[in-house]
């Protein structure tokens, strides 16, 4: 549950990125709280995708902060953390969620191997990386242990744990994705169009189930999709993206309910017409 009386676990500040003469983001700034899930929405070359990867430490802006508060409440300048310390954090308490599952995971390792390395990725400073290594997380019993238990929570027969991501439906690649990010207890998530490309049918299992899960796990989430429907059922908040630019933000039944810009206007008149 999202909680506004916190301190903010990200902040942005006036992010941009220029590629040569084009602006691919520019001027973006926003606060998100514990447990809130964020939706990022608008066209594609709308800038989502950009501010996403900023977000997330993959890409450095030209000019901005961002700032991560850890577990410990230090905040954190994801960009200007030594990378060592930035792949930590990656491995603990954030998350990212690719469109394509076969970006998230290693397709030539079993099922099982997927979720176990992001456990030993965790070890080191961090809270859950002590705590996994008190627990004797890189012991092989433990490891498949939980890879399990993940199988199971995200809706895979546990018989099919020594299997090859490869062999799987793209709908259990992406639910495999979903279970080595979460494994850790990240705190925050990074996800990237997590339905796209998928069937309606599968895209609506998949959907119930990231619903149950950001609730169960009390996840702060930055989602970018095109998908108004996807960013309804699961967003607190929107932010609506058009040239790069921040062009409409509120929470999410009221910027889908009553649009104030002509550019979201467009989004949500369409969707109806469809």
């Amino acid at each position: 549950m999202k909680d506004w009386n916190a301190a903010p676990i990200l902040s942005a500040r006036n992010l941009t990125r220029r590629y040569g003469g084009h602006i691919g983001c520019r001027g973006v700034s926003f606060d998100l709280w514990p447990g809130e899930v964020l939706g990022i929405v608008g066209e594609s070359g709308s800038g989502k995708s950009t501010l996403l990867n900023m977000l997330s430490g993959r890409m450095e802006p030209t000019s901005g902060t961002i700032v991560y508060r850890d577990a410990a409440g230090r905040e954190r300048n994801i960009h200007a953390l030594p990378e060592g310390e930035k792949r930590r954090l990656l491995r603990s308490e954030l998350g990212f969620v690719h469109q394509r599952p076969s970006d998230g995971l290693r397709m030539q390792v079993s099922a099982g191997a997927n979720i176990g390395e992001r456990l030993v990725g965790a070890r080191g400073r961090t809270e859950i990386g002590e705590r996994l290594m008190a627990e004797g997380a890189r012991h092989y019993g433990t490891l498949r242990g939980r890879a399990l238990q993940w199988l199971e929570r995200v809706e895979i027969d546990a018989g099919r744990i020594d299997d090859k991501p490869a062999l799987y439906s793209g709908g259990m690649q992406q639910r495999l994705q979903i279970a080595r990010n979460l494994v850790t207890s990240p705190r925050l998530v990074f996800m990237d169009e997590p339905t796209g490309g998928l069937d309606v049918s599968v895209q609506a299992r998949l959907l119930d189930l990231l619903r149950h899960l950001v609730l169960d796990m009390d996840l702060a989430v930055i989602l970018v999709t095109h998908d108004l429907a996807v960013a309804r059922l699961l967003s607190h908040r929107l932010i609506v993206m058009y040239r790069g630019e921040v062009v409409e933000t509120g929470l999410t039944d009221q910027v889908l309910d009553d649009p104030h810009h002509a550019y979201t206007q467009l989004l949500v008149s369409s969707i109806l017409q469809g």
